[in-house]
């Protein structure tokens, strides 16, 4: 049996991008605080004050009927972010030498 699920204050553009509403955030944007830092949806509301209740709820939801998918987003984001951050970092022997070059 299959089920189509809508979510009415979720937007999902034509890169398949989902968006909350008609807001700048990204449902995978809220959904990583949530994972990453553990953030309700209360805690969300606070960080996000121009958010609506009902945008952060059906944005958790969408998270949680896309978990899988999701999650493996956000770990691929953060995968990412952490290489690059290890290719800029310079030891500390590289910075002394610059600063005394």
């Amino acid at each position: 049996m299959s089920t189509i699920a809508i979510y009415p204050h979720i937007v999902v553009d034509d890169a398949g991008t989902a968006l909350i509403g008609n807001s700048r955030y990204k449902v995978d944007h809220l959904a990583a605080e949530h994972y990453h830092y553990g953030w309700t949806a209360e805690e969300l509301l606070r960080q996000h004050s121009d958010l609506r209740p009902e945008d952060v709820y059906a944005a958790l939801t969408y998270f949680y009927d896309h978990h899988d998918e999701l999650v493996a987003a956000i770990a691929a984001a953060t995968d990412k972010v952490n290489s690059a951050r290890n290719q800029q970092a310079l030891s500390r022997d590289e910075l002394l030498r610059r600063k005394s070059g």
